[in-house]
Parts: C-alpha cells; structure tokens; sequence
C-alpha cells in the first residue's frame, strides 16, 4: 500500500493538467548512489499488468510490482521548505541513507 498526501495530490494533478496528458506518477526505485538504491519518478500514460496502482485525493501513483517490496507502507509528500520544494518519499522500509538523502538501503 503506498498512500498519497493531499499535498502530493495537488501537485501531481496540476503537473498532468501542464503537461497536458496522463493518468499519474510511476514511483519506483533503481540502483544508484553511495547507499544502493534511489527514487524514480515519471508520468504515466498507460498502466500495464505488471502495475499496481493507488489513488488518493484523486491522484494516481502507479507502482511496478517488482518495485513494491521496497515502496510497501510509503507515503508520498510534497513539502516546500524555505526555497526548496519537492516531492518527500517517508519510507518505513528503509534502513540508512546517505548524508545527502539522495539514496537508500533498505
């Protein structure tokens, strides 16, 4: 289950209506950075049988079932902190990070 903070809705709603097409955001993760794994994040236009797909506040993210194992239980934020803003991944799986808060091992 991953859910979606009416924030996060907001901001995923109105980067569709910019972009003009689209039924959501793919979160998933890949291997990279000083701790194992990242966060990826695109628009989706079409969901495939390999997808699970959560809605909240009326926003979609879709999720790679191969992916799930390491998302299970996560929120998705988007938070504005001073002049930086951006979407917050608050993971339960995960075990350390790196200083820098660009990677993760779960």
């Amino acid at each position: 289950m991953i859910t979606i903070t009416e924030s996060a809705a907001k901001h995923i709603i109105k980067s569709l209506e910019k972009r003009g097409k689209g039924i959501g955001v793919r979160v998933g993760v890949k291997s990279s950075g000083c701790s194992g794994m990242s966060y990826t994040l695109e628009f989706v236009d079409t969901v495939t049988e390999t997808d699970d797909v959560f809605e909240g506040f009326n926003a979609k993210v879709i999720v790679d079932v191969i992916c799930l194992p390491y998302l299970a239980g996560m929120e998705l934020d988007y938070t504005r902190k001073g002049l930086q803003e951006g979407f917050e991944f608050n993971n339960p799986n995960v075990k350390d990070a790196c200083g820098c808060g660009e990677s993760f091992t779960v």
